[in-house]
């Protein structure tokens, strides 16, 4: 790689230790994907873990004395104070919990605590170069706004946080962002939910950039974050086009950059069936608890949970995950008061992959998100996936119906 001169002093040690650590790791990166040079950053997004690696790793920086020119959002990991005010963890887990906040506090962070950084704390602009890890950010910043960040691990979005620059390959490139998939989508598109399930057709799909047909004119927020968040967790998606919505797909010409796509894909209702038979535990049975929020929870879902179950007593446990804005909003406008009367919590700055759920373990939950299921499996928590109407029904009823 061709590295300039502050960026070759960077790696020689100049800027210390830390510093060079970080270069040294953006280098390679950059050999390994053949980039000729580096170029700056102007946002970033660390999807901090929470576990002994990524703490490792983070402390190992700090203390060789990094600090990040880039202040990047982070991911969750859980609410210390919600958690051991419940005695919900033990106290290794606690202070792994208190080490995480000390050192990405330290390496300069912003503490935010969310997954969801793309929809209202973090938003690039189109065209930005950013370095954005978490497996719904990534296509969302490159899809719905047309910044342009490659898949970043948490580390590397760390050590792009602390340089300021990532090597220039991938996705960095025009010609790399174009579609090579046509996918119409012949099924009912008809709620946020659908897009869960959408997303979790990659292996139909396959691989390469899906351009979209046949999706309704208007797409939620939450809706985009949810596809995005299933292509990343059926397949390995940096970004996707929506014909006539997506900023860089105005048409499918442009979609493709006039080139024809190397493969057409159709998604019919019975696909989407089919593959949530595949993912989800079998319904009609009893639940245990029902959790949202993986991707974290906007206030307009929140509202709609508490506008469904106000003045109605849960039968089981409900947990509402959100960023710590969307629970102080939440608050503020009395939708904390009707959810918490209602028997459920709002949770926030907390992934359903932590330590903190070990009361879950052996239970049967219900979601809306295929995400939440999967990645709590290696904890022994099992779900119903199901729209979000009916897991609200399950959790007032305490059974899938």
């Amino acid at each position: 790689m061709i590295l300039t001169q502050e960026q070759q002093d960077m790696l020689d040690g100049k800027y210390g230790e830390g510093t060079a650590f970080a270069m040294k790791i953006q280098v390679a990166i950059g050999e390994s994907f053949d980039a000729k040079k580096m170029v700056p950053i102007t946002r970033a997004h660390v999807a901090l873990s929470n576990q002994e690696a990524d703490l490792w790793f983070a402390e190992k920086l700090l203390n060789a004395g990094a600090k990040c020119r880039i202040a990047p959002t982070v991911n969750p990991g859980f609410c210390l104070s919600f958690f051991k005010n419940k005695d919900m963890v033990s106290k290794e887990d606690a202070d792994l919990m208190q080490r995480t906040h000390d050192a990405y506090k330290g390496l300069g962070a912003v503490l935010s605590y969310n997954c969801t950084p793309y929809i209202d704390t973090n938003v690039p602009n189109f065209g930005e170069v950013v370095a954005f890890s978490e497996s719904s950010a990534t296509p969302y910043v490159n899809s719905v706004w047309g910044a342009r960040s490659n898949r970043e691990g948490a580390n590397s979005a760390l050590c792009a946080a602390i340089t300021g620059y990532v090597p220039e390959y991938g996705l960095l490139f025009d010609e790399n962002r174009k579609g090579d998939i046509l996918v119409e989508v012949k099924a009912d598109m008809k709620t946020d939910y659908d897009y869960h399930i959408l997303g979790m057709l990659g292996k139909k799909i396959g691989n390469g950039i899906p351009v979209f047909t046949g999706l309704p004119k208007h797409i939620s927020k939450e809706a985009l974050r949810n596809l995005g968040a299933q292509l990343n967790t059926s397949g390995a998606y940096g970004m996707y086009h929506i014909v006539g919505f997506t900023p860089e797909a105005p048409t499918i010409e442009a979609a493709f950059g006039g080139n024809e796509p190397k493969r057409k894909v159709v998604i019919t209702n019975e696909d989407m069936a089919a593959i949530l038979e595949e993912i989800s535990l079998e319904g009609n049975r009893e639940i245990d608890f029902a959790m949202f929020g993986c991707p974290h929870f906007t206030l307009e879902e929140v509202k709609y949970i508490a506008d469904r179950i106000q003045g109605q007593k849960l039968k089981k446990e409900m947990w509402i995950l959100t960023s710590s804005h969307v629970k102080e909003m939440a608050v503020r406008m009395g939708f904390d008061d009707i959810i918490s009367k209602s028997g459920g919590y709002i949770v926030p700055d907390t992934c359903p992959d932590q330590p903190c759920w070990g009361h879950l373990n052996g239970k049967i939950g219900i979601t809306e998100s295929p995400k939440c299921a999967y990645y709590p499996q290696r904890r022994g928590i099992h779900f119903v996936i199901r729209d979000l109407d009916t897991c609200i029904d399950a959790a007032l009823t305490g059974e899938v119906k």
